[in-house]
């Protein structure tokens, strides 16, 4: 069975994106180094492998999807499903690499995630979905990759929802330090 993960590099201050995230910066600036830790050997490249290869869906809000779609060039994994968190539904668009983007409210999102994922995970990409999804009771798991960067500002992980994070397993470190943590049911 399929969880719904949140697989996210944030800044020691907590920040998932730099400021002023625009079609031209879509991680803000200074927020691409958060995921410089993607390039590293080790440590960093397991946690790395690990995220790709548990991926069987993805839920997207709707920001993420609109800065995104250009840089890359379709669906983040090519072939993947994704759905997009967003009140302005439209038909489902065929991405440049051949995966599907779907738009839809975040509850039937999620379901129709969790269907096509089979017994991979959903992974969860936007700060703002995120929020969302774990004030819904909808989110598992979050995945932390604890980035040696302080932004200063940016775009905050979960603003404004309340949950509790349960640690599991034992932190690793590279040039991140990987967290993992299952998310308290209400």
């Amino acid at each position: 069975m399929s969880k719904v993960v949140l697989d996210v590099s944030m800044s020691m201050d907590g920040f998932t994106a730099g400021p002023d995230v625009r079609a031209e910066e879509p991680m803000g600036d200074g927020g691409e180094r958060l995921h410089e830790w993607m390039a590293g050997d080790g440590a960093d490249a397991r946690a790395f492998e690990e995220v790709n290869a548990r991926v069987g869906a993805t839920v997207i809000g709707r920001r993420t999807f609109d800065l995104g779609l250009r840089p890359w060039g379709g669906t983040p994994w090519p072939g993947v499903p994704s759905f997009v968190v967003t009140h302005r539904t439209r038909e489902d668009l065929l991405g440049d690499n051949g995966g599907t983007f779907a738009f839809d409210g975040l509850e039937a999102a999620v379901r129709r995630a969790e269907a096509a994922a089979g017994d991979k995970d959903v992974l969860v990409l936007g700060a703002d979905v995120a929020g969302q999804l774990l004030g819904a009771g909808l989110l598992d798991e979050v995945h932390l990759h604890l980035a040696p960067v302080v932004l200063g500002r940016g775009t905050g992980l979960f603003a404004g929802h309340l949950g509790e994070l349960i640690p599991q397993g034992t932190p690793v470190a590279g040039i991140a330090t990987h967290l993992r943590f299952r998310v308290r049911a209400r």
